[in-house]
């Protein structure tokens, strides 16, 4: 018996249709603040030629290659963040006790561009505890990632593929028969997401990731998270 899987939240889905519903709003509207008073001239006194040419907020380049701060090396445009959401463990129940999976994961990263679609992070990643075989499991570790990049417009579609160098805390009643104590090592994960550009320095992102990790007295089982979150660049 498994710990019960839960789909990709609604709230999740319906943040994801708001960010690509405001995209469009914020686009349409930054196309029609343009519009020329006089021949060859706009409202703000540009001529029509140097308005098409200075990009709206949204659109504007992340990445400057003239670079900035990062703490990831031989990478610049360094940025942090923080996401919060709900795991998903794959981790069985045992002796007949009642499984509770934690609520809320928490993953703070910064990372750096080696270019404008290629680059690096390196973060914490807490996936809570839940309760298994009368006692409770806890889990977490240091996420190492390569991310790629694609900007489209105001957003951007990004992939993460890694490891994760993950610790395991295992609990139980002894007449569960479940294995206790600690297990830990280097396990993969891999991870999608989607941010909006709310500035240049700064964006919401919705990611799905999935993360391995060693549990005593079951092996190596999966922990997935969908998460919201913010970003800021340096």
């Amino acid at each position: 018996m498994k710990l019960s899987f839960h789909p990709i939240r609604d709230w999740s889905m319906a943040a994801l249709a708001m960010v690509v519903a405001f995209s469009a709003s914020a686009q349409t509207t930054q196309s029609t603040t343009s519009t020329p008073s006089s021949a060859g001239t706009t409202s703000s006194g540009m001529t029509t030629a140097q308005a098409t040419t200075v990009p709206s907020t949204g659109q504007r380049r992340m990445y400057d290659p003239s670079g900035s701060f990062s703490a990831i090396p031989y990478s610049t445009n360094g940025y942090i963040g923080l996401n919060v959401g709900k795991p998903d463990w794959d981790v069985p129940c045992a002796g007949g006790f009642a499984c509770n999976e934690s609520n809320t994961s928490y993953h703070l990263y910064t990372g750096g561009m080696f270019n404008q679609n290629f680059g690096a992070e390196i973060g914490y990643v807490d996936f809570g505890r839940s309760t298994r075989g009368g006692g409770r499991t806890h889990a977490h570790g240091i996420n190492l990632s390569l991310v790629g990049n694609i900007p489209v417009g105001s957003l951007n579609l990004y992939a993460k593929v890694g490891t994760l160098y993950g610790r395991t805390k295992v609990t139980a009643s002894p007449l569960s028969g479940s294995a206790t104590g600690s297990d830990s090592g280097w396990e993969g994960t891999y991870g999608v997401g989607v941010g909006f550009n709310l500035t240049p320095r700064s964006s919401v992102v919705l990611e799905w990731n999935r993360y391995d990790l060693n549990f005593v007295g079951v092996g190596k089982r999966d922990i997935t998270t969908t998460s919201l979150g913010y970003v800021h660049r340096f």
